[in-house]
């Protein structure tokens, strides 16, 4: 393990490239990542990296917003097959569709979705700026994709505005009910309980704190706090449990276990980076609409 840990930062070093990888990846890919973070973060290094090559630790989509805002960049997904259930959810068809059931309304899309969906919509979001942008719109009503619950969390915070959104969600946090919620407060009583807000809800409504990975990590670090329950993937509490070894963790449920994000292991990083496979490639008229969509937010999120 060492010495692949020292050849991938040898090849990093040798071809100008970096490594992006989400909070979700496996936590030993923090040893060759420059940056570790949530998508709204990584979106920001990838546009402003002078790196000749990104090396995308995370899934399909994210390569591809990598891709779309750094076109002279060659763009690696170490492990092709890492997609995710959500982004999958909805296609350029299907979002065709859905705006023309709601003809001339702003629409959001969570970052967690394709190029092709993304080269559709006005703006994009993550999970750390999705009120901030759904605000910037001053729009009474909002099309909102493909996330429906990260959509009503936001409308929840707004008053005078309708988000209206498409049907998809992320498995993982769906599943989470208000009994998880009400049980983890019964056997933890007086401990604070961070959530997604890619739950339900009326899951999210009863959380002490509501934020992204990379929200729910900065809550902990400026908590004085020392218990909390965290409402998100295993990968969160992985790197908390690391951080943080004097506080505990407690994670809501065993199987919040993101089976894509887990496929990327330092072998297929260290192929990828010395043959340079599974390259990013977008069709240029796609990629600059998509842009746009992406930049906006930047703009809005500095």
């Amino acid at each position: 393990m060492k010495n692949i840990v020292e050849r991938i930062k040898n090849l990093k070093q040798e071809k100008k490239a970096i490594i992006l990888a989400h909070s979700y990846q496996n936590i030993e890919i923090d040893e060759v990542a420059d940056y570790v973070g949530d998508s709204l973060y990584l979106s920001q290094k990838a546009q402003e990296t002078d790196a000749e090559i990104i090396v995308f630790a995370g899934v399909y989509f994210m390569a591809q917003t990598a891709k779309t805002i750094s076109p002279d960049k060659k763009v690696l997904l170490p492990n092709i097959n890492a997609g995710c259930l959500m982004a999958d959810m909805i296609d350029l068809h299907q979002m065709e569709d859905f705006k023309k059931q709601y003809p001339n309304l702003p629409t959001v899309c969570y970052i967690n979705s394709t190029a092709e969906v993304k080269s559709k919509c006005d703006i994009c979001c993550t999970s750390s700026n999705a009120l901030k942008i759904v605000q910037s719109l001053n729009a009474p009503k909002v099309l909102f994709v493909p996330d429906a619950n990260l959509g009503k969390w936001v409308e929840s915070k707004l008053e005078g505005v309708e988000v209206i959104t498409y049907d998809g969600h992320c498995p993982i946090h769906n599943n989470i009910t208000v009994d998880d919620i009400l049980k983890a407060r019964k056997e933890h009583p007086d401990t604070k309980i961070l959530i997604h807000p890619e739950c339900k809800p009326e899951v999210s409504a009863l959380g002490d704190y509501v934020g992204s990975t990379s929200g729910i990590i900065n809550y902990v670090k400026n908590s004085s706090d020392n218990k909390f329950v965290i409402v998100t993937e295993k990968g969160v509490v992985d790197r908390l449990r690391r951080d943080y070894p004097h506080k505990e963790f407690v994670l809501i449920q065993d199987n919040m276990l993101c089976e894509s994000m887990k496929l990327t292991t330092l072998e297929e990083i260290l192929y990828s980076l010395e043959h340079e496979t599974n390259e990013i490639t977008l069709d240029e008229t796609t990629r600059k609409l998509s842009a746009k969509c992406i930049e906006r937010m930047l703009k809005v999120s500095v």
